[in-house]
C-alpha cells in the first residue's frame, strides 16, 4: 500500500474499518484478491514477483499491511521481501503487538518500511525509520502513507478526512468510505512535500490517487470487519490510463470462515 486510512473502534457497528490504495508500476505482475491455492487460509492479492502482499487477512480476522518509505536509498541488497511481513504474521499465533516486538529486533535488514497488525488484542504499528519502533495504537482514525504514522501529506489528510465523514453514517456506505481515495486532484506546489524527488515529481504522487502509464494506483481496498466477526472485503482494479479493471468482493464470517475459493459478490468488467 501506499495510502490508507484505518478507523480502529471508531464506530459502533465495525472494530476495523481500513482503506487503502495500491501504488505500483503498472509492469509489475500482481494477483486480484482471493484466498491463496498454498494458504487456503489467507485472504489478499499477491505480489508475483517477490510472492507476498501490500494487504492480507486470515480466516481468524488477523490482517497485516504494509507501505514503503518515499526515499532515495536504494533498496537493501539481499534484503527480504516487505510483502513477506504480512504473510509471517498470518502464520503464527503472536498477538499484533508481540510481532511487532520480535519484528523490531531484525527490521534493520529490510528497507524501510510501515507494518500495521491486526488481531482481536488491537491494532499495532511497526516501522524500522529512522530506527525501529513498535507502538500499540488505541481508538482512533490513523492515516499511513510512504512516511511516518500520520504525516500530514495533504493527501492523507484530504482521505482522513473523507473517511472521517464517511464514519459519522449509522451504517457507512462503502462508496463513501471510498470516495477519498479515489480523489485524483494533485496537491497545489504550496502544500507539497519534499521528499528528494524534483517538482514534476512530487505533483504526480501528491493526489490521493495517481494516474500514470508507468507507475500509478494499481487498486483501491476497503476493509469492514464487525463486531460480530463478519469481514467484507472489496478491492478494484485499474490499468494506466485509471480505467477499471475489475472488481471482487469476499465476504466471510472469522467464526467458521467460507471454503476454500468461496467468494460472492465477484465481477470482472
Amino acid at each position: 500500500m501506499c495510502l490508507l486510512v484505518a478507523a480502529c473502534d471508531l464506530h459502533p457497528r465495525y472494530r476495523l474499518v481500513l482503506v487503502g490504495n495500491r501504488d505500483e508500476f503498472h509492469a509489475r505482475p500482481s494477483a486480484p484478491l482471493g484466498w491463496w491455492d498454498d494458504r487456503p487460509d489467507v485472504l489478499a492479492g499477491r505480489d508475483l514477483t517477490a510472492g507476498g502482499t501490500w494487504l492480507g487477512i486470515d480466516r481468524r480476522g488477523r490482517l497485516g499491511v504494509v507501505t514503503n518509505f518515499r526515499d532515495l536509498e536504494p533498496a537493501k541488497p539481499g534484503a527480504p521481501s516487505r510483502g513477506s511481513l504480512i504473510t509471517e504474521f498470518l502464520a503464527g499465533n503472536a498477538s499484533a503487538a508481540a510481532y511487532g516486538t520480535a519484528l523490531s529486533v531484525r527490521a534493520a535488514d529490510y528497507s524501510g518500511f510501515n507494518l500495521l497488525t491486526f488481531d482481536d488484542t488491537g491494532l499495532c504499528y511497526t516501522t524500522n525509520r529512522p530506527q525501529a519502533e513498535v507502538r500499540r495504537l488505541g481508538p482512533g482514525l490513523y492515516g499511513l502513507s510512504n512516511e511516518r504514522l500520520d504525516t500530514p501529506w495533504p493527501k492523507l489528510e484530504r482521505a482522513r478526512a473523507a473517511v472521517s465523514r464517511a464514519l459519522e453514517a449509522r451504517l457507512p456506505e462503502p462508496e463513501a468510505l471510498i470516495a477519498g481515495l479515489l480523489d485524483r486532484a494533485r496537491a497545489p506546489d504550496e502544500r507539497l512535500p519534499d521528499t528528494g524527488l524534483g517538482l514534476e515529481r512530487e505533483r504526480l504522487l501528491s493526489a490521493p490517487f495517481i494516474v500514470d502509464a508507468v507507475y500509478g494506483t494499481r487498486c483501491t481496498t476497503l476493509v469492514l470487519l464487525d463486531r460480530h466477526g463478519g469481514v467484507r472485503v472489496e478491492e478494484r482494479r485499474f490499468g494506466p490510463a485509471g480505467e477499471s479493471t475489475g472488481e471482487t468482493t469476499i465476504s466471510f464470517d472469522v467464526r467458521r470462515g467460507p471454503p476454500p475459493g468461496h467468494a460472492s459478490g465477484t465481477r470482472v468488467p
